[in-house]
């Protein structure tokens, strides 16, 4: 409809009006459903095919979007593609992605990928240091496996600084004070420092426990290197207290522990069995040559090693003698001792067999 004037009528201005509108409309909406359609077929697409069903994929801390994108993909998680940054800061998760070391599941939708990276669990790895390792053997199961270098570790252990930090002021070493037990480990607890410091805190958690209830508290330098010891001197659980009282009974009456593990553990590099000469070498942890107990710990026991030694049991032993299959026989005079030993090590033959707990 026209108008007198030529122009077009009220209604058909209004009808034109709409067509504009809704072109214009299509106009600017058509680059947004493209982007959106473009962006949607990634979302929507599986990563790359692989053999393994899971890749290990290691974010550093402070590791920008991109760097995760390039992580990801070289892994076989992804395809590498700017979609992924898009899609991360479109859902709101690009400032919640985690650091560390991650397993995770392959052929997945980014989504899937980033949400799983929000909530992802860094991989535990379980290190277990037995009862009676030396501290030197522990920084080898250690540095073997790549969380520390053990000449950092060779440092702290005399490091006094580091000592008083964990509230151990006044040792000479720490040898004993890194508890045995399973350490579950992620890649980013590394260096000495830092895993020294979790062994300490176990021996100290442990040592609170065992001692709460006691009315007197114990010389804990003197039950260490005494439990170190009776770690050991013995394979066999149902003998610690009794290798315990021995030990006990022996320092009661001046007599000298006579222990090999002490005379060992004070020879360097030493190699066989041990001889005449190494009883006699006059070290301060050869408890052949020193009175009482030797310089400090030998090793680092477990709890039942320390629990002996706070509870040991009652006995009128002095002596004990391998019976070569794990287990002592214990002795309360020497002559029966004597015999003992003849029964046991001397059919053996030589210095192979020599006693554990001689006169």
């Amino acid at each position: 409809m026209v108008s007198v004037s030529g122009w077009p009528s009220k209604p058909a201005t209004r009808l034109l009006l709409k067509r504009v509108v809704l072109a214009a409309s299509l106009f600017l909406l058509l680059p947004t459903l493209i982007f959106a359609g473009w962006v949607a077929t990634y979302a929507l697409r599986p990563g790359p095919e692989t053999a393994a069903k899971s890749a290990v994929v290691n974010i550093a801390r402070g590791s920008s979007l991109q760097s995760i994108t390039t992580i990801l993909a070289a892994k076989g998680i992804i395809y590498e593609d700017v979609r992924f940054l898009l899609l991360a800061k479109i859902s709101g998760v690009s400032g919640m992605l985690q650091a560390g070391e991650f397993r995770l599941d392959t052929g997945k939708k980014p989504l899937e990928v980033l949400k799983a990276l929000v909530v992802a669990k860094a991989i535990q790895y379980a290190i277990t240091i037995p009862e009676g390792l030396r501290a030197s053997e522990i920084a080898a199961v250690f540095g073997e496996g790549g969380w520390f270098d053990p000449r950092s570790f060779t440092n702290l252990m005399v490091d006094k600084e580091f000592m008083a930090k964990h509230g151990l002021s006044g040792l000479d070493s720490l040898e004993g004070y890194l508890y045995p037990d399973t350490y579950l480990l992620t890649r980013d607890v590394r260096g000495a420092e830092k895993i020294m410091g979790l062994m300490i805190a176990r021996f100290n958690k442990v040592w609170a426990e065992i001692t709460a209830q006691r009315e007197e508290k114990p010389d804990r330098q003197k039950t260490l290197i005494l439990a170190s010891m009776v770690e050991k001197e013995t394979g066999a659980p149902a003998e610690r207290p009794l290798i315990a009282g021995v030990f006990l009974n022996r320092l009661q009456l001046g007599m000298r522990l006579q222990s090999d593990p002490t005379v060992l553990y004070g020879l360097e590099n030493h190699v066989g069995t041990i001889t005449r000469s190494d009883l006699q070498n006059p070290n301060a942890y050869n408890t052949y040559a020193v009175a009482g107990l030797p310089a400090g710990p030998i090793c680092s026991p477990g709890k039942e090693a320390l629990l002996a030694v706070l509870a040991p049991t009652p006995t009128k032993d002095l002596y004990f003698v391998s019976k070569n299959d794990g287990t002592h026989h214990f002795s309360a005079t020497l002559a029966e001792h004597n015999s003992a030993v003849q029964k046991y090590q001397r059919k053996k033959g030589g210095e192979k067999g020599k006693p554990s707990v001689q006169q």
